[in-house]
């Protein structure tokens, strides 16, 4: 019967159950150019250290460091090295099971009792020595062990992409901190700049109070207009400080520990060329939440095969040798040895129903793992058609808020000169002070707003965690395939 059985698996088995994966190909109009591209931008490819278009040898040095000691980065690559731990662990499952067993009691064997028997005598107890040695190896005829391997590997890839994901996230918010550090201090000089002119405005409204020049009110206007401007100091302050502190925490460091160098930065650096964006294509390659969908998906896809084998016998060879003795001289002290080699067939059948119920939920895990996929894709260009949208808005908007300024300057010289010479009254002279104060005001925001928007941009670009330190010895391979298979 048994031989029968082994003889019936044998015919069925040599193949790998379940879909063979194949690589999605996204379609020509996702990988093609993407809709909006202002005129601050172009299509070539963005680059991985995108930080270094900055030419800002301080932010690069920043970076870096954020990079070797950021703590969630730390925590990434622990788990990376953990999935590829599982991989090699299922991997071992291609090679045959091994143990070696080895034992002293205190007693007799049959032996001794048989011949002691035949004798007329009685057999004495005394320390028996056993040793043995077992070995196993499962024939993958349904293709399990592949298709766990296939799975493991892709687990050990998905890792590897949501380190990259959090290479990606400690190198744009390192560099968004230290760009939010550096426009808040340049606010904070706009603000005290605008703070001196509103203190000299005041001065004089009250000389000229003094001297029956001005009223009551002008000097009440002036006094208003100095409050004003003071309140937006502290806000620049607490933001400058707020920046430097996560500055710290992504480098690794503690509040006290904020990086000298970033302390001293008084104006948030630029991009020298037009921001390179590059298309679809390059987009999906570069963005690592897109590739970790992707792995997930070849994991899902190979679970279903192990899934199916699971419905059919697990033939193992088994082998094993072991042999006891008494220890000492004498009748009866010849080591007794046995051995044995065979197949081993396991089967959970006629009660397949919970194996049943795991290919269900495998099936189940890849229609999610697919729909992940694509939700990652559309998420990608979602967020950089959104980013640029906003780029490009924040750049019209300074441009226009730096003609209001210019304008404005020269409003309040002109109001100024009209004021020495009667033609205008205080009140004038206080209301383009105020426009001028409230444009200077406004383009320092816009100016740090458009930093921040540029730092959006390039994380939703995917640049950032390509390099040799994103590099992973030892890698597992990817796997290829989808869908044929029984």
């Amino acid at each position: 019967m048994t031989r029968r059985l082994l003889a019936t698996v044998l015919l069925l088995g040599g193949c790998t159950l379940g879909p063979d994966y194949h690589p999605p190909i996204p379609s020509t109009q996702v990988r093609g150019s993407l809709v909006f591209i202002p005129s601050g931008a172009t299509t070539a490819d963005t680059p991985s250290r995108w930080w270094e278009l900055y030419e800002d040898h301080v932010l690069n040095d920043l970076v870096s460091k954020a990079l070797t000691a950021n703590t969630d980065l730390r925590v990434a690559e622990a788990n990376l090295d953990a999935a590829q731990a599982a991989f090699r662990v299922t991997g071992s499952a291609r090679l045959p099971a091994t143990g070696v067993t080895a034992g002293a009691v205190y007693g007799r064997t049959a032996t001794q009792t048989e011949v002691a028997d035949a004798l007329g005598g009685k057999a004495k107890n005394r320390l028996i020595d056993s040793s043995g040695f077992q070995l196993a190896y499962e024939v993958d005829l349904f293709g399990r062990v592949r298709r766990s391997l296939q799975a493991a590997r892709a687990d050990a890839e998905a890792a590897a992409a949501s380190r990259d994901a959090v290479r990606l996230m400690v190198a744009g918010e390192t560099i968004r901190a230290y760009v939010s550090a550096c426009a808040a201090a340049h606010q904070i000089e706009v603000a005290q700049r605008s703070i001196a002119l509103a203190e000299q405005q005041r001065t004089i409204v009250g000389r000229q109070l003094a001297a029956g020049g001005a009223t009551r009110f002008d000097l009440t206007r002036s006094t208003t207009v100095l409050a004003q401007t003071n309140a937006t100091l502290p806000i620049a302050v607490g933001e400058r400080r707020a920046a430097l502190f996560a500055l710290a925490a992504m480098m690794g460091r503690t509040p006290a520990d904020v990086p000298p160098e970033a302390s001293r930065c008084r104006a948030a650096p630029t991009l020298k060329q037009a921001v390179p964006v590059g298309d679809g294509g390059a987009l999906l390659e570069r963005r690592p939440d897109v590739r970790l969908a992707e792995r997930r998906m070849a994991a899902a896809s190979a679970r279903i095969g192990v899934a199916k084998a699971d419905l059919l016998p697990r033939i193992s060879l088994f082998g094993s040798v072991s042999s006891a003795a008494p220890d000492g001289n004498g009748l009866g002290t010849r080591p007794a040895t046995s051995f044995g080699l065979g197949p081993l067939i396991s089967w959970s059948f006629p009660n397949v129903a919970a194996a049943k119920g795991r290919l269900e939920a495998a099936r189940a895990s890849d229609r999610a793992a697919v729909a992940g996929y694509d939700g990652a894709v559309l998420t990608a260009l979602k967020e950089v058609e959104q980013a640029l949208a906003r780029y490009s808005a924040s750049l019209d908007r300074s441009r226009e808020l730096d003609m209001a300024q210019r304008s404005a300057a020269e409003s309040f010289a002109l109001a100024r000169a009209r004021l020495d010479a009667g033609a205008i009254s205080q009140l004038d002279l206080l209301t383009a002070e105020e426009a001028l104060i409230g444009t200077q005001t406004a383009v320092a925001a816009s100016t740090a707003e458009q930093t921040d928007l540029l730092v959006t941009l390039f994380k939703a670009l995917g640049g950032g965690w390509q390099g040799d330190e994103a590099k992973t010895s030892g890698r597992p391979g990817r796997t290829s395939g989808r869908p044929t298979g029984m």
